[in-house]
């Protein structure tokens, strides 16, 4: 089955950075495109980052020069370099995947920016 685990969450500055990682399994990772969504105190999940089997990204205008989506196939890796972090990237991170019609999700990782 398709599990998907993040890693990397915590307390961080304002500025600082954070590298956020999602294992996966359970399904051919590199040919399947994967997300970064995250999801803020009574605020709606929103997209990061994306990225195809074939390396190509997007990313939410918010985060563009700040955030990298990345991914490593020989260890069914997708990373997510935050740099310069701001209060309002304040979230829990989830990593995910579409296969066959459905979307899974991970369990999401904590990310706190705060002085």
């Amino acid at each position: 089955q398709v599990q998907l685990v993040e890693s990397g969450g915590g307390l961080v500055q304002p500025g600082g950075s954070l590298r956020l990682s999602c294992a996966a399994s359970g399904f051919i990772f590199s040919i399947y495109a994967m997300g970064w969504y995250r999801q803020a105190p009574g605020k709606q999940r929103e997209l990061v980052a994306g990225i195809t089997g074939g390396d190509r990204t997007n990313y939410a205008d918010s985060v563009k020069g700040r955030f990298t989506i990345s991914r490593d196939n020989a260890k069914n890796t997708v990373y997510l370099q935050m740099n310069s972090l701001k209060p309002d990237d304040t979230a829990v991170y989830y990593c995910t995947v579409r296969r066959a019609g459905n979307d899974y999700w991970g369990q999401g990782t904590q990310v706190t920016v705060s002085s």
